[in-house]
C-alpha cells in the first residue's frame, strides 16, 4: 500500500475515532423528537404546530450563536393566498353534441384550485400527448395543433423525447409546461397520471393513497405538476389540494401572494382526470383511455387529436390569506473579501398536518420528511460553534416554509433573499435523506452538474463514505425539492439521499420505506432509524459546507450542464 494512501486512511480512522457518532446521533434525534411529536400535529403551514416549530428552530439558532438574518429577527415573513374549493357549489360536466353529461367530482375528475379558476367556463379539449416542448431536442408535442381557446389534455411525464434527463425534467415541470401551452393559446389543462410513475417509484406521480387533502388534494397537485420532490412530470403525492375526494378533510391550496411569483396565470380551468372517469373523455374520439395508458406505460409516443366533448366547469372557492415565515440564521464569515459571499444550508420545516386516518392515526408527523433535514442543519450549526470554526465565507442556515405546497418558501427566499442575491454562491439542501441503514454510499443529486460535486466527493472520502450519482435518475429528484428554487436563480446546488448498491438489502429498505411510510402517518418517531449513521451524514455535510465556505474559488456550473443556462439569464 502506498504511503500516502496509508497516511490518509490512518488520519480518517483517527478522526472517526474522535467523534462519538452514537452521542451525536442522539442529539440529532432529539430535535426530531420535538419536531415530529404528535403535539405539533404535522407542522402544517399556518397552524399552531408550525408556529411552535418556528420558535424551536429560532431558539436553537440563537443557542448556536447564529445572527438573525431575516427581515424581522430570525424570521422572514412570507405572505400566501389560500383557496378552498366549495364542492357543493362546484361541478364538472362533458358537453357533447348539445348533451350535458355530469361528472362526479373526486371520482371522474378533480378540480384544482391551485389556479385562479374562472367561476363558469366551457371550452373544447384537445389531447396533446405528453404536452411536451423541448426546443433543444427538437421535440414538440404541440406542433400543428390548434390550441387557441382550448383545454390541453395530456399525460404527465416527459415521455420518450430523446434528451438528457435534466432537460426533460425541467420542461416537464408544471410551470414550464404551462408556459408552453399558454404560448400556444391554451386556456386550461386536464392531466392524466402517467402509469409509469403514478403509485410507484419515489415520491411518485399523481399520487395514490393521498393523505392530507384526500383524493382531490393529490389530484390538485398533479393537475399543475407543481410540488416538491415528486416523480418526473407528476405532482406531489399529497399536500394541500382542494376539496375532499370522499375520504379526507378538505384542505386549501396555497400560492405566493407576490404576483411576480405566481406560476398558473391564465389557467381558467385545471383538472386531474381520474382513471375511473377517463374513458368518458375519450368517447367518440377514435381512441381509448386503455390505448393511451398502454402506450404511456411503454414510454411510447402518443397520438394527438381533438376530443369530441367540451368541458364545462363551475367553481366556487373560499379565498383567504395567511403568513408563515422562513427562519434564517447567519454565521458571519471571517475573510475580509469572502465574508460577503454566502453558502446556504437549507431544509424545509413544514409537513402535511392532520389528514385522513391510516390505521387510526391521522397525524402526518414528517419525521424523515423533513424534520431530519432540519435536525441536521441545527446540528451543523451547533458543531461549528463548539469547534470554534471561523469560515471565510458567511453561512446562511435556512429553514423554509411551505415546501409541501410547491416549494413556495424557498421560491420566495431565492427571489427576495435577506442577503444580496448575487452573493449567494451555493445551496446545500437537505430533504428526507433517509438514514435507515449504515452510511456506506452517499447518493448526490447534481453530482455531475457543478464543481460542488468535487467538493462533496472530497468531504465524503475523508470520512470513508463513497459518493454515487442518483440511483433513480428517471425520478429527477434534483429539481423536485427546494434546491431547484436556487438553481432557477443560477445558484449551484446539491441534494442527498443515503445510497445503496443495486440489489442490496439497503435498496429494498429504502424502497419499502417510500412505499409504506412516505407521506403517511407512519413517518413518525416509532420507525427504525440509524442515528449513528445520521450523525456521520451530519459530519459529511459539515465538511462540505466548510470546504465550500473556505474555498478560494466560487462553485460554478460545468460548461456542459443543462443548469448552467440559469446562471447566464
Amino acid at each position: 500500500m502506498k504511503k500516502s494512501v496509508l497516511l490518509f486512511l490512518t488520519a480518517a480512522s483517527l478522526f472517526a475515532a474522535a467523534v462519538d457518532y452514537a452521542a451525536e446521533g442522539k442529539l440529532w434525534w432529539a430535535h426530531i423528537q420535538y419536531l415530529a411529536d404528535d403535539k405539533l400535529e404535522g407542522r402544517n403551514v399556518g397552524t399552531d404546530g408550525f408556529r411552535k416549530a418556528v420558535e424551536y428552530v429560532s431558539a436553537d439558532f440563537e443557542r448556536s450563536g447564529l445572527k438573525p438574518a431575516g427581515t424581522s429577527g430570525y424570521l422572514q415573513q412570507v405572505k400566501f393566498e389560500t383557496r378552498l374549493l366549495i364542492e357543493d357549489q362546484s361541478s364538472l360536466a362533458l358537453v357533447r353534441e348539445g348533451n350535458v353529461e355530469p361528472l362526479t367530482l373526486g371520482t371522474d375528475a378533480t378540480l384544482s384550485p391551485r389556479a385562479d379558476l374562472a367561476p363558469s367556463f366551457e371550452a373544447p379539449m384537445v389531447f396533446v400527448g405528453y404536452g411536451m416542448v423541448i426546443p433543444e431536442a427538437k421535440y414538440d408535442d404541440l406542433a400543428g395543433l390548434d390550441l387557441h381557446g382550448k383545454i390541453a389534455v395530456y399525460v404527465n411525464g416527459p415521455g420518450p423525447a430523446e434528451a438528457p434527463g435534466p432537460l426533460k425534467s425541467h420542461y416537464s415541470s408544471g410551470v414550464e409546461r404551462w408556459n408552453m401551452l399558454r404560448k400556444a393559446g391554451a386556456v386550461g389543462i386536464a392531466t392524466i397520471a402517467n402509469p409509469r410513475t403514478a403509485g410507484g417509484g419515489n415520491r411518485g406521480g399523481a399520487a395514490t393513497d393521498p393523505p392530507a387533502g384526500g383524493a382531490a388534494g393529490a389530484a390538485a397537485a398533479a393537475a399543475d405538476g407543481t410540488g416538491g420532490e415528486a416523480a418526473a412530470g407528476g405532482g406531489r403525492a399529497a399536500g394541500g389540494g382542494g376539496g375532499r375526494g370522499g375520504r379526507g378533510p378538505a384542505q386549501p391550496t396555497m400560492s405566493l401572494a407576490d404576483p411576480a411569483l405566481q406560476e398558473t396565470v391564465g389557467q381558467a380551468v385545471a383538472i386531474a382526470i381520474n382513471p375511473r372517469g377517463a374513458e368518458k373523455f375519450f368517447a367518440g374520439s377514435g381512441h381509448t383511455f386503455e390505448e393511451i395508458q398502454e402506450l404511456a406505460r411503454s414510454n411510447e409516443p402518443l397520438p394527438k387529436f381533438p376530443l369530441t366533448a367540451s368541458l364545462q366547469a363551475k367553481t366556487a372557492m373560499k379565498r383567504d390569506s395567511l403568513e408563515a415565515p422562513n427562519v434564517v440564521g447567519l454565521m458571519p464569515g471571517t475573510d475580509r473579501k469572502l465574508k460577503n459571499e454566502y453558502v446556504v444550508l437549507s431544509a424545509h420545516l413544514d409537513h402535511l398536518g392532520v389528514g385522513r386516518p391510516v390505521n387510526g392515526d391521522s397525524i402526518y408527523n414528517g419525521a424523515m420528511d423533513d424534520a431530519s433535514g432540519i435536525a441536521t442543519i441545527l446540528e451543523v450549526a451547533r458543531i461549528l460553534k463548539a469547534s470554534g470554526a471561523k469560515p471565510k465565507r458567511s453561512i446562511i442556515f435556512l429553514a423554509v416554509t411551505a415546501e409541501e405546497k410547491g416549494e413556495l418558501g424557498s421560491r420566495y427566499f431565492s427571489a427576495h433573499p435577506t442577503v444580496p442575491a448575487e452573493q449567494i454562491i451555493a445551496d446545500i439542501n437537505l430533504d428526507m435523506f433517509l438514514p435507515l441503514y449504515a452510511l456506506k454510499y452517499l447518493e448526490v443529486q447534481g453530482l455531475g452538474e457543478s464543481t460542488l460535486g468535487d467538493s462533496v466527493r472530497t468531504a465524503a472520502k475523508e470520512l470513508g463514505v463513497e459518493v454515487q450519482a442518483d440511483n433513480e435518475p428517471e425520478q429527477n429528484r434534483f429539481i423536485r425539492s427546494d434546491q431547484y428554487s436556487f438553481i432557477r436563480r443560477g445558484v449551484p446546488a446539491l441534494a442527498f439521499k443515503f445510497g445503496y448498491a443495486p440489489g442490496s438489502p439497503e435498496e429494498k429498505i429504502r424502497k419499502d420505506w417510500v412505499s409504506t411510510r412516505y407521506h403517511r402517518p407512519s413517518d413518525d418517531l416509532s420507525q427504525p432509524v440509524d442515528k449513528a449513521a445520521a450523525a456521520l451524514f451530519d459530519r459529511v455535510i459539515l465538511k462540505l459546507v466548510e470546504r465550500v465556505a473556505d474555498d478560494a474559488a466560487r462553485p460554478h456550473w460545468y460548461a456542459d450542464s443543462f443548469f448552467r443556462r440559469f446562471a447566464t439569464q
